[in-house]
């Protein structure tokens, strides 16, 4: 089963979580960027997904991040990014953002993010920011044959 969906907005990595005091004993919290980001990503998810169980075996999740241009960028510029000519090469941080897609999709696309087993996340600058996602379920592959097919041979 393979099911796809776009996260409208620039893309945001997950916030490191915080410590705060609530009756003198310390505390930790998620930031509420992060929890109103997870909760966008989670009603993509559930769009998505629909009336579909959810995923609960290996998954192979792909993830594009479509970053806004700089708006103080030359035309020039800007045209030489939404080429690929120019990548972006400042936060969010990939792995941030990862973390951030993969917390959101837990109970709502698939049982758990343990479940995840390969990934492949691309940063590009678009015109219109969003981050797009597809999972799969992988399907059942013996070591033998993972190791021929990672080193490209035939059976």
């Amino acid at each position: 089963m393979i099911i796809s969906f776009t996260i409208p907005g620039q893309p945001q990595g997950k916030g490191r979580p915080r410590v705060g005091s609530i009756g003198g004993h310390a505390r930790m919290f998620t930031p509420a960027k992060t929890v109103a980001y997870e909760g966008l990503i989670a009603h993509a998810a559930q769009q998505a997904r629909g009336d579909l169980p959810l995923l609960d075996g290996p998954l192979v999740v792909n993830l594009v991040l479509h970053c806004q241009i700089p708006a103080s960028w030359s035309k020039k510029k800007q045209q030489q990014a939404l080429a690929g000519e120019i990548r972006p090469t400042t936060k969010p941080d990939i792995d941030n953002v990862l973390k951030a897609v993969l917390d959101g999709c837990n109970g709502v696309l698939w049982r758990d993010d343990v479940l995840v087993v390969t990934v492949s996340v691309t940063k590009l600058y678009a015109s219109v920011p969003s981050v797009c996602v597809v999972a799969r379920e992988l399907a059942p592959i013996s070591t033998t044959e993972l190791q021929r097919e990672l080193l490209g041979e035939t059976a």
